[in-house]
């Protein structure tokens, strides 16, 4: 699912003798040979443990930051065979020695998103307590950033506009869009070999665990937003008895018949919730954008533009594919609400320099980010599950879909069309559940009730499955990622919760954050 989340204001067996843990017996649908290798793995992570030095330039991560790298076996059935090497940052716990609780990991979601900028949140006044007790470590997860990356395209023209995003496409250009989607699956594997079949959830983790022995934590403590929730259940699923505190922060949905093509289909519904959202919101304050006094004359504005656009590119690369986007950011975080308003105002009033800006230029470092991370996302969700394999299915489904939901139902589909041919086996989804005698601690799951990358019912399902789990509920938000953003009363459950172990009840609600200014 389309789902990296903005965090905060940031926008495996191991052996009883190495850890002191009960060896931990392998999920019924974790294969024999690849629960001995995660072991096997983890047994020499915690011998070899990270050399953490100076992160590279590339990183952008500042002293005190360090950098150091893990190696996971690529494939866990044959944990002898081919080495890669997961990089991983980390900042040191800020308080007294004696004070220090052990390590944090953190995942901010995709699949494809890099966590290496997760030793950042220690400069963050939400987060200071935390990271006096704690290390805080982020790492780019395999496939990712430097982590073995992957790639299916050529970077330099990945992602360059203008592109057209209708909402109810031609027989013509969805045959083009097919066209495409097979190209770039062949390019998927072309690029990448047998290596790409290993590229999938429950090796995420899987890893988890290995960088759990390498940090030297007898227990895992994990904070995982977006698709961070959904790997992060699977291990929790896996190694129960390894976990000591999860945090899941905008919850995938992990009912095996969602994942993927499901989830991908609720995920287009929420965002048409979140769209009109944003239009109630606009028409609010007209006075200031001039955008229209109801919701239907915001979206005439939108639909003035996508016009507007389809006729001449602004600035010869942005199309309507690109206005499309800045609009998905704005359902991502109303963070971003007010500056979405400027630049449809200005450019409808002849200035298109605030959206060409928005867009940005496509540098190549840019470019090369986002081609890595697309690659990634595809090679995880297609690898994750089967896939319809009928374009009958996918037309039916996302036509009906997009009467009601038209905003990217598809756009989105399009994205997640190259697993429809899709090369190699497939998984079957793990199913995540877990008894009250599975040794798994009380977990927090923090949610709002109209994210739309996550629609809420994910962590109501979440839950269910989760015994002692709490859930703490941003009422009337939509927000991606809450943890350590503006709402106080989330940040205290979170903050109570990693210095303590305590959870409130099974359910409690925090009032809404304050909606956004209307700025220019």
């Amino acid at each position: 699912m389309r789902a990296a989340a903005l965090y905060g204001t940031l926008g495996s067996l191991v052996l009883t003798g190495l850890t002191g843990l009960p060896s931990a017996p392998a999920h019924a649908q974790d294969g024999r040979a690849e629960a001995h290798g995660v072991a096997q793995a983890a047994k020499l992570a915690a011998a070899r443990g990270v050399d953490f030095d100076d992160c590279p330039a590339s990183e952008g991560l500042p002293a005190p930051i360090e950098c150091g790298t893990v190696t996971v076996p690529l494939d866990y059935a044959h944990p002898g065979g081919k080495q890669i090497n997961l990089t991983v940052s980390r900042a040191r716990a800020l308080g007294r020695e004696e004070d220090r609780q052990g390590a944090i990991v953190f995942n901010p979601g995709g699949p494809g998103g890099n966590g290496m900028f997760y030793p950042l949140l220690t400069r963050l006044p939400q987060w200071r307590n935390v990271a006096e007790e704690y290390d805080l470590v982020g790492y780019a997860p395999r496939g990712v950033g430097r982590s073995a990356p992957l790639s299916c395209v050529n970077p330099a023209g990945f992602g360059k506009g203008p592109t057209q995003a209708p909402e109810h496409p031609t027989e013509a250009y969805k045959k083009d869009q097919v066209k495409k989607a097979k190209a770039y699956a062949q390019g998927c594997s072309r690029r990448n070999g047998a290596d790409l079949r290993h590229f999938t959830s429950v090796n995420n983790a899987r890893d988890l665990d290995v960088l759990r022995a390498a940090l030297g934590e007898r227990k895992l403590t994990y904070v995982g937003a977006s698709y961070g929730t959904y790997f992060g259940a699977l291990y929790a699923t896996l190694f129960p008895t390894h976990v000591r505190r999860m945090v899941f922060d905008s919850v995938v949905n992990p009912d095996p018949r969602k994942v993927w093509y499901g989830n991908n289909l609720e995920q287009s519904a929420a965002f048409d919730r979140r769209w009109a959202d944003w239009r109630r919101w606009a028409a609010r304050h007209h006075a200031v954008y001039h955008l229209g006094r109801t919701p239907q004359e915001v979206l005439a504005s939108y639909e003035k533009a996508i016009h507007a656009l389809t006729r001449r590119a602004a600035g010869g690369r942005v199309g309507p594919g690109q206005l499309q986007g800045v609009f998905l950011k704005a359902g991502y975080t109303d963070s971003f609400w007010a500056r979405a308003a400027q630049v449809l105002s200005a450019y409808l009033q002849g200035d298109d320099k605030p959206l060409l800006a928005v867009v940005g230029g496509g540098e190549e470092g840019a470019r090369m980010a986002a081609e890595n991370e697309n690659a990634v996302y595809t090679a995880v969700e297609c690898n994750d599950t089967p896939w319809p394999h009928s374009w009958e299915v996918w037309d039916r489904d996302n036509s009906k879909l997009a009467e009601r939901a038209p905003f990217e139902t598809w756009s989105n589909a399009f994205m997640n069309l190259p697993c429809a041919y899709w090369q190699g086996p497939r998984q079957k989804p793990l199913d995540v559940r877990l008894g009250r005698k599975s040794g798994l601690p009380p977990t927090l799951l923090l949610a709002a009730e109209r994210d739309a990358a996550t629609p809420y019912k994910g962590a109501l399902e979440l839950q269910k499955r989760l015994p002692g789990s709490s859930l703490v509920t941003e009422r009337e938000a939509g927000t991606h990622g809450i943890g350590g953003g503006p709402n106080t009363c989330v940040n205290r459950y979170l903050e109570t919760y990693l210095l303590t172990g305590d959870v409130p009840a099974r359910r409690v609600y925090c009032a809404p954050r304050p909606e956004p200014r209307a700025t220019t």
